[in-house]
């Protein structure tokens, strides 16, 4: 008989692993085996019946697929229980996704392949380009549930959002998917999960295209709860430990303590290492040196002394034994010097006293101190109330320092100072700073609770210099100075030896605030004398505490209002509002033209509305396009609209209002905004006045002064008049000045408008007279060209007028000079023929005469008689031409001046009688 050969096959518990089917409509589910490695022999465990699809053990607990029970991690790991964690950043966790995308379509030759989310070991930082980056990971719960991270988003130059998208892509939570930026340190963040699909997305985008460096967004300690169940659990990462079994979460090691990954307890660092708090490692300790320690003052105690001393800067890291290379001339570690001397104690600073137990405390209302003991004012005085730090043996109550995050490494000197004011106020201080890197020095304004907003900022060593900064809204301000050392991320500290001093802080006008002096004030009209504000445009008297008007036309210094200059004079063509607290412009300017002629008149109502244009174009480095965006709102009385410039990146909206403002700003459809604006700024706030060289107006405008317009900014409108300009306003900017300045100070642009035209006059236009047609005579007007004016008179309508024509007027001409013809030609014959008959009788009278000289004829024939014919003894001469009897009418004079004339002698022979 041949032998029977079976063939059994044994699994190991590591050549399969247990999962669970999909859930049924019934919610229940089956176990199955599945092997390890593909192509494996049959054999595996039969299915068995899972537990319910809504099964879930608790924290600290996890589902042993074998038994199907919960069962308690071990020490040295952790378990949400129905959650997952990722606390450990060495590199993508499986899931999570990373992509860099341009959101600016027109800008298709931008590259954000590489602008992805970077794990740093602790956290995973965002990107800091221009471009877009989005963390994802997708997670399927079988219950509603959670997800909570930690966040630090210190720029708010970053957009920076979280949302959550079901299996039909619709986003959840769309009002509070904005991040708020953090005030300190990591800020927690919840958000709660619905059952089913869903895919989480964290989403920066940076908008910093000028100026600073981009500090990123940081993520860690994402937790999500609302899965089944967790079939393992995970080990504490390095720096942390869990000590006892069944453990929802891993504790941080103390200082100069480490552990490795799954610990359950911290290891001590030997006594020449140390270690932060949450390190997997310790790190030797170096020298000491002078720059590990610092100085401060005791208390002051009840004999008014104090006693200088010496501390380590906490936590100390470095060593007092180690040898090393220091700046000190035994070449090893520094000792903790000495503590000095009792010395008598610094004075308070002003406006406080002394107290019996050489405290320092506040003066009352009412009166004054230098820093030793508190006096009252005088009658017909007031405090100047305020704070002024001078003294800094104690941190003032009303202050604070802190330290903001260690991944940047702040080591902040953070002072913040409440004021709230009833008029303007003015804080000044002094300060010097001491860099070996690049450290910077912020000086923020805060007027909410959230958000402070930079004012200023100094970078690298600075000498010691004062800056002062004036505060134009009625409400609580808190006032914060920031000190980084490095921009550059560092788990070793370092330039410990920078620094920044602030040496005197000094905030006038402040409520509940103390005096160090006293000045003269207007007194009431009542018994008690109580002073009393001047009234509207009146500054008071220095010394007498007498008001006196300002001035006409003139408005009053708000910070000062004790002398006569404290009333400023409007500028040209503007005047001062009712409140006389500013200048203002109705618009409207009467000029005298060239030349002293006429007055010319000018309307800039229709320019008085917001104005906004931008600049060319600009790209960074990565090809994104950008403008500086301008707003300006040119004249208008009190109440009038003023120009404004936001910040959209974060939820924390900035405005900044004036005459003009500037914003740079990018086509963009992050957020759902057409355009994403940042970095406003005012450039204007101030009229200075209206002048005018005919061709174009100028209207400057001022701004208060900055670190670097030491001047303030100013900014200059140029007016010219452009009748062709009609539809829509054209302003631009200087040609060799893309950005509207040259020097970021001083701002120019030149509008072109129909608006900045004088207004018409009757000097704008001229009369046209037509022909008199059948008649009717038509005078039509039209304007001058070229056109130079507008509205003003309008053009008059045409006239017309009864007239006479010109063909009436030549018919009487041509019949009254025929007529005149006429007449003239027969009073001319008439005469011509009685001279005829003269000339006869005159020759006939003297031919009687004959030879005797002297003798005159008888009287009774010097005429013709009575029946004489004159023409019987006229003698015609042979016959002649048409023409030579015309030449004949003439009279022909001889040489001696006596006319001849034809006669006819008695023998009939033709004689000539001179």
């Amino acid at each position: 008989m041949l032998p029977v050969l079976f063939c059994v096959c044994f699994f190991l518990q590591s050549d399969y692993h247990f999962e669970y089917t999909d859930c049924d409509v019934l919610g229940s589910r089956w176990r199955v085996a599945v092997p390890n490695k593909p192509d494996t022999c049959t054999g595996l465990p039969d299915p068995v019946k899972g537990t319910q699809c809504t099964f879930s053990c608790s924290e600290g607990e996890f589902l042993d697929m074998r038994s199907q029970e919960c069962q308690k991690c071990s020490g040295g790991t952790y378990s949400l229980g129905t959650g997952v964690a990722f606390d450990e950043w060495d590199s993508m966790p499986a899931g999570f996704i990373s992509h860099g995308m341009n959101m600016n379509i027109a800008d298709i030759y931008t590259n954000c392949s590489n602008s992805t989310w970077i794990p740093k070991g602790d956290y995973i930082a965002s990107n800091i380009d221009e471009c877009t980056s989005t963390l994802s990971y997708a997670v399927s719960l079988k219950k509603a549930g959670t997800v909570s991270f930690e966040y630090f988003y210190p720029d708010n130059t970053i957009f920076f959002e979280f949302y959550v998208q079901n299996d039909q892509c619709e986003s959840t939570d769309s009002e509070g998917r904005w991040m708020r930026t953090s005030e300190k340190d990591w800020t927690p963040h919840n958000l709660k999960l619905n059952r089913g699909n869903n895919v989480l997305y964290w989403r920066t985008t940076s908008f910093a295209l000028v100026g600073s460096a981009v500090k990123p967004v940081l993520l860690r300690n994402i937790a999500i709860s609302g899965v089944a169940y967790t079939s393992e659990c995970f080990h504490c990462k390095p720096g942390t430990y869990s000590a006892k079994p069944g453990s929802a979460h891993c504790t941080p090691c103390p200082a100069d303590s480490y552990s490795n990954k799954g610990a359950t307890v911290c290891q001590q660092c030997e006594v020449d290492k140390y270690a932060e708090a949450g390190s997997g490692s310790c790190k030797r300790r170096p020298a000491c040196t002078t720059s590990d320690y610092f100085y401060t003052h005791t208390p002051c105690d009840s004999k008014g002394q104090t006693q200088l001393m010496y501390k380590w800067i906490e936590p100390k890291i470095c060593s007092e034994i180690v040898e090393g290379t220091v700046d000190n001339s035994t070449g090893g570690a520094v000792k903790l010097p000495a503590s000095g001397q009792m010395e008598t104690c610094p004075p308070c600073n002003p406006g406080f006293s002394v107290t019996n137990t050489s405290g320092c405390e506040p003066c009352p209302h009412g009166s004054y101190s230098n820093g030793t003991a508190c006096a009252e004012c005088p009658v017909g005085t007031e405090p100047v109330v305020g704070f002024e730090y001078k003294w800094w043996n104690k941190m003032p109550d009303n202050m604070r320092s802190s330290v903001y995050s260690r991944e940047y490494r702040w080591e902040v000197g953070s002072q913040g100072q409440s004021v709230e004011r009833s008029e303007l106020s003015r804080i000044s201080f002094v300060f010097e700073t001491q860099c070996t890197a690049d450290c910077t020095l912020y000086f923020m304004a805060g007027y909410s609770e959230r958000t402070n907003d930079m004012v200023e900022h100094w970078s690298g060593t600075t000498r010691k210099q004062s800056y002062s900064y004036l505060v134009k809204s009625n409400s609580t301000v808190s006032f914060t100075w920031g000190f980084q050392r490095t921009q550059a991320y560092s788990e070793v500290r370092q330039y410990s030896s920078d620094f920044a001093k602030m040496y005197t802080v000094q905030i006038t006008n402040v409520v509940g605030g103390v005096a160090s002096q006293c000045r003269h004030c207007a007194l009431g009209s009542g018994s008690a004398s109580e002073c009393v504000p001047c009234p509207p445009a009146h500054y008071m008297v220095n010394g007498t505490g007498v008001c006196k008007s300002c001035p006409p036309n003139t408005f009053i210094r708000a910070d000062q209002t004790v002398g006569e200059a404290a009333c400023i004079h409007c500028g040209p063509n503007t005047h001062s509002n009712k409140a006389h607290s500013a200048c203002v412009s109705d618009c409207r300017l009467d000029l005298q033209s060239t030349g002293g002629g006429e007055v010319l008149q000018y309307d800039f109502t229709p320019l008085a509305n917001i104005t906004s244009f931008q600049s060319s174009p600009r790209f960074t480095s990565k090809g994104l396009r950008y403008y500086h965006q301008f707003r300006v709102g040119l004249c208008g009385e009190e109440g009038r609209e003023v120009a404004v410039c936001v910040d959209n990146v974060t939820e924390s909206r900035k405005e900044v209002r004036g005459y003009a403002c500037q914003s740079t700003v990018v086509p963009s459809e992050v957020r759902g905004q057409s355009v994403v604006s940042s970095q406003p700024f005012t450039i204007g706030d101030t009229l200075i006045g209206k002048r005018s060289s005919f061709t174009p107006w100028c209207i400057p405008l001022k701004y208060e002064t900055t670190q670097a317009c030491k001047k303030g900014r100013t900014t200059t409108i140029r007016l010219r008049c452009d009748p062709t300009v009609a539809g829509k306003d054209q302003i631009t900017l200087p040609s060799k000045c893309s950005e509207g300045t040259c020097d970021g100070c001083s701002f120019h642009f030149l509008w072109r408008s129909l608006y900045a035209c004088p207004l018409c006059t009757e000097s704008h236009y001229r009369e046209i007279v037509s022909a008199c047609i059948q008649g009717i005579q038509r005078t039509t007007y039209v304007w001058q060209q070229p056109l130079q004016c507008t509205g003003g008179v309008s053009l008059p309508a045409q006239t017309v007028s009864a007239c006479v024509t010109l063909d009436f007027w030549l018919k009487v001409g041509v019949s009254t000079g025929t007529v005149a013809a006429i007449l003239l030609i027969s009073i001319s014959c008439y005469f011509w023929k009685r001279t005829r008959k003269l000339e006869y009788k005159y020759s006939k009278l003297m031919m009687t005469a004959g030879d005797k000289e002297c003798e005159l004829p008888a009287a009774d024939s010097c005429a013709i008689m009575e029946g004489e014919d004159a023409e019987d003894d006229l003698i015609y001469l042979t016959k002649k031409s048409f023409f030579t009897k015309i030449k004949s009418f003439s009279r022909e004079r001889s040489s001696d001046g006596f006319d001849s004339v034809p006669l006819k002698s008695s023998s009939g022979l033709e004689m000539e009688m001179s």
